[in-house]
């Protein structure tokens, strides 16, 4: 009895020696030859360009890019842009609706097409007018300090301005009865009056009545009827 229990005890370790070298076998044929199929998952997956994923192009809700003192200008920024008359030159998405806005501005503008002064500013543009706002209120006696706060109230810190998007423009005109027109109607064009004196402590910016921003024919009119500045907008919309 005992022979025959240590035959079959050996028989069955030959069998699971060689269970185990068919597994091992079958493990090395499968790396070898067979796809890893979560290779072929990542291959499905578009490699993401950080310069793509940055640029507003690329994103769906381009329109609404928040940039103010709080929140920098994506890195590697590049927008499209297009000329417009006078020289100035913005984001092209925005130039129909922009010339449609300027043309019918003409009733309240002696019938003069008004000018856009400043569109679109390259960084080097940025610091060159923030250097020179701090320069004019140091030049009125005050300190490093105050110059600069006060400064920041009027121009934005380079990497932090709007008008690095293209989307925002500074408009001139020969009457003030323009800039009345503007806030009244420039959401009809898809613009907001974007720095309002009484949204200045959530904007970060002074009054300026001249500056206009693109949002959107949708966005715009919310922004308009319910008295909303686009931090406010944004937030609502979380």
């Amino acid at each position: 009895m005992k022979s025959k229990s240590k035959r079959q005890l050996k028989r069955g370790c030959k069998v699971v020696v060689w269970l185990i070298v068919i597994v091992i076998s079958l493990f090395i044929i499968n790396s070898l030859f067979i796809k890893n199929p979560n290779k072929e998952l990542l291959e499905e997956i578009p490699s993401v360009n950080v310069s793509d994923d940055n640029n507003v192009a690329n994103q769906k809700e381009w329109n609404l890019l928040l940039v103010n003192k709080w929140n920098k200008i994506p890195e590697n920024y590049k927008p499209d842009l297009v000329e417009v008359a006078g020289g100035e030159k913005v984001d092209k998405r925005i130039y129909d609706p922009l010339m449609e806005m300027l043309e019918a501005a003409k009733v309240k503008n002696w019938g003069q097409m008004p000018m856009v002064v400043s569109g679109y500013r390259t960084n080097e543009k940025q610091k060159q007018l923030y250097e020179e706002k701090i320069k004019s209120y140091r030049n009125k006696g005050y300190s490093k300090e105050k110059a600069k706060e006060e400064a920041e109230k009027w121009v934005a810190v380079p990497g932090y301005s709007e008008h690095q998007l293209g989307f925002a423009v500074d408009i001139n005109g020969a009457t003030y009865d323009l800039y009345l027109w503007l806030q009244d109607n420039s959401y009809k064009y898809g613009f907001i009056f974007r720095y309002k004196g009484n949204k200045t402590d959530i904007t970060g910016t002074a009054e300026e009545v001249w500056h206009y921003r693109y949002v959107g024919l949708e966005v715009a009119t919310e922004i308009y009827e319910k008295d909303l500045c686009l931090e406010e907008y944004l937030e609502l919309k979380k």
